[in-house]
C-alpha cells in the first residue's frame, strides 16, 4: 500500500515537531511540511534526522495533493498571544478556510484540526466533561476570551460542514522536549531554572493540569486517519492529570528544582486563570484511543531529554 502523504501546516510549531518527530521514520507515512520559514524547518529536520520529507512555503498549501492536512498553525506563546490578541481570529479563519477550500476539492481528504480547551471558556473552577458548556462573559469580554472564541467559531464551522471529514481535537497541555524555552509556560520556566540553578517563584494555587505525551498524542491521530471518514470533535487526555505542587515536588526530588511560594506571583495567564484544566469527556476512546502515559510521567521522560543538552 502507498503511504498516507500528511501535509502538517505550522511544521515549526512545538506540537508540529513532535509528530514529525513520531511519524519521520515510518514507511507508512510521508510528511509535506509547511511553513512560514522552510529554512527553521530544515534546521529541525538536520537535528532530528528525518527521510526525505518535502518541505514547503506555507503560501503554497493545496498545490501539492495529499491525503490528511493537520492545522499547527496558531499563537500558542501565553506572552505573544497576550500581546496579540487580536490576530488569533485572523489567523484561525484565514488557514482554517485555506483548509477547507481545499476539502472542497478534495473531498476524501481528511482534516485534523488542532483546536483547545480553551474551547469551553472561562469557567474551569472544576474539569469540563461531555455536558459541559462553552462559558463567556458576552457582556464583559476580554482579550484572554479570544482565543477560545476564535477556536469555537473554527469548530462551529467544521460541524457545520458535516459532509467533510474533519475532526477537532481540543488540546489542554501538552509539553516535550521540542518546546521552545522563550515560551512562558510553567514547564519552560521549570526548565529553565533547573538549567540555571536559580530558584522558580510561583503562587500558592494548586492548579491541576492534563498534559497529553506526544506518542498519545500521535495514536490518536494515528486512530482518526485510520477511521478517515469522520467528522467530529475528541477533547484529548492523558492517563492521569497533575496538580502544580506534584509537579514542583516531583521534579525538587529527582531533578534539584528549587521553588519557593510567594503570595504576589504574577504568571502570564493569556487565557484566563484555570484551576482545573482538562477534560472528564473520554469521547476518545470509542476511537480506540487508550493513552499509556500519566502527565507525570511524561513531563519527567521530557524533561531528561531537556537535561541531555537538547536545547
Amino acid at each position: 500500500m502507498s503511504p498516507v502523504r500528511i501535509a502538517i501546516l505550522g511544521a515549526t510549531s512545538h506540537i508540529a515537531k513532535g509528530l514529525i518527530a513520531s511519524w519521520r521514520r515510518r514507511d507508512d507515512r510521508e510528511l509535506l511540511l509547511y511553513a512560514r520559514s522552510p529554512e527553521r524547518v530544515r534546521e529541525f529536520i538536520s537535528l532530528i534526522g528525518c527521510k526525505d520529507p518535502v518541505i514547503v512555503p506555507v503560501e503554497e498549501f493545496g498545490r501539492l495533493p495529499c491525503d490528511v492536512v493537520v492545522n499547527c498553525i496558531g499563537i500558542a506563546d501565553p506572552g505573544k498571544l497576550k500581546n496579540e490578541a487580536a490576530t488569533i481570529f485572523t489567523v484561525t479563519e484565514t488557514w482554517d478556510r485555506r483548509v477547507l477550500e481545499y476539502l472542497s476539492t478534495c473531498p476524501d481528504a481528511l482534516y485534523i484540526n488542532l483546536s483547545s480547551g480553551a474551547i469551553y471558556g472561562s469557567e474551569f473552577s472544576r474539569p469540563v466533561d461531555e455536558s459541559s458548556p462553552a462559558v463567556f462573559p458576552v457582556n464583559a469580554m476580554t482579550a484572554s476570551e479570544f482565543y477560545g472564541i476564535a477556536k469555537l467559531h473554527a469548530e462551529a464551522r467544521h460541524r457545520a460542514a458535516s459532509g467533510l471529514n474533519i475532526v477537532d481535537l481540543r488540546i489542554f497541555s501538552y509539553f516535550s522536549r521540542f518546546i521552545d524555552p522563550a515560551t512562558r509556560f510553567l514547564m519552560t520556566d521549570i526548565i529553565l531554572a533547573l538549567k540555571s540553578g536559580n530558584e522558580l517563584v510561583t503562587t500558592p494555587g494548586n492548579i491541576v493540569r492534563d498534559y497529553v505525551n506526544p506518542d498519545d498524542l500521535v495514536s490518536l491521530m494515528d486512530l482518526v486517519i485510520a477511521r478517515k471518514n469522520l467528522n467530529g470533535v475528541y477533547d484529548v487526555y492523558s492517563r492521569k492529570p497533575v496538580t502544580k505542587f506534584e509537579i514542583l515536588e516531583s521534579f525538587a526530588a529527582d531533578f534539584g528544582l528549587k521553588f519557593r511560594v510567594i503570595e504576589d506571583a504574577k504568571p502570564v495567564t493569556a487565557t484566563g486563570t484555570k484551576d482545573h484544566y482538562y477534560s472528564l469527556n473520554y469521547r476518545a476512546a470509542e476511537l480506540g484511543y487508550q493513552p499509556r502515559h500519566s502527565s507525570l510521567d511524561s513531563l519527567r521522560r521530557e524533561a531528561l531529554f531537556l537535561q541531555q543538552g537538547f536545547w
